[in-house]
């Protein structure tokens, strides 16, 4: 059974930080493409930062620079380091998992307070 499990959500002041992970089991983690996405209340889930099995990485335009996605295979783990938090980073982050078929995490709620 595949899980994507999320974890390091909170709320924090505007200009702080969190870091979010996401821990897979069921999965050969390695060769598969990770991103995370967010989701606010009453807009589109949108994506927020990739990486692929080959470690590219593609931002958003609205976190490059501020935030940071990163992999341990060995822990089959992925990571989102976000820094000067903005409260329009307000939002539930789900975790993404792709190789040929798609799964997603359950999602951790960031707030970010003005």
């Amino acid at each position: 059974q595949v899980q994507l499990v999320e974890s390091g959500g909170g709320l924090v002041q505007a200009g702080g930080s969190l870091r979010l992970s996401c821990t897979a089991s069921g999965i050969t983690f390695r060769r598969f493409e990770m991103a995370w996405y967010r989701q606010a209340p009453g807009k589109q889930r949108e994506l927020v930062a990739l990486i692929t099995s080959e470690n590219i990485i593609n931002y958003s335009d609205f976190v490059k620079g501020r935030f940071t996605i990163s992999r341990d295979n060995a822990k089959n783990t992925v990571y989102l380091q976000m820094n000067s938090l903005k409260p329009e980073d307000t939002a539930v982050y789900y975790c993404y998992a792709n190789y040929f078929t798609r799964f997603w995490g359950q999602g951790t709620q960031v707030t970010v307070s003005s």
